[in-house]
């Protein structure tokens, strides 16, 4: 049961994370200092979407379901858990670039603003 529970958590971590990749940058607005760790974070983001790796949380969250007695799963957590809710035909490259575009167009947006916010002294 603890397994599970520590899996469950990874889960829910996981999407947490990927949340503050897509939207980081206009929490930056409110507490200007997350830049420093939302910049970093975002492109890491945008880097497993271009390139396809996997995030390290997945085979960490695998490892205890199988701890767990569960069978983990192929492929990341974006494959698993997200794109059968969005998308239900198959995995592509194509999905991927459109992805990591997503997070660096929304943040690109929010640090333009950010930007022009600071330039302007307000």
């Amino acid at each position: 049961m603890p397994y599970r529970l520590i899996a469950d958590s990874l889960v829910l971590f996981h999407l947490t994370f990927i949340l503050f990749v897509v939207t980081g940058g206009f929490l930056a607005w409110r507490w200007r200092r997350l830049v420093w760790i939302h910049g970093p974070v975002a492109v890491w983001g945008a880097l497993i979407e271009f390139v396809g790796w996997v995030c390290p949380l997945t085979p960490l969250e695998n490892h205890f379901r199988v701890l767990a007695g569960q069978s983990g799963y192929e492929g990341g957590f974006v494959e698993h858990y997200l794109i059968p809710l969005i998308y239900p035909a198959d995995w592509t490259f194509a999905l991927r670039v459109l992805l990591g575009s997503l997070v660096v167009a929304t943040n690109g947006v929010a640090y333009m603003v950010l930007w022009k916010r600071r330039t302007r002294g307000s």
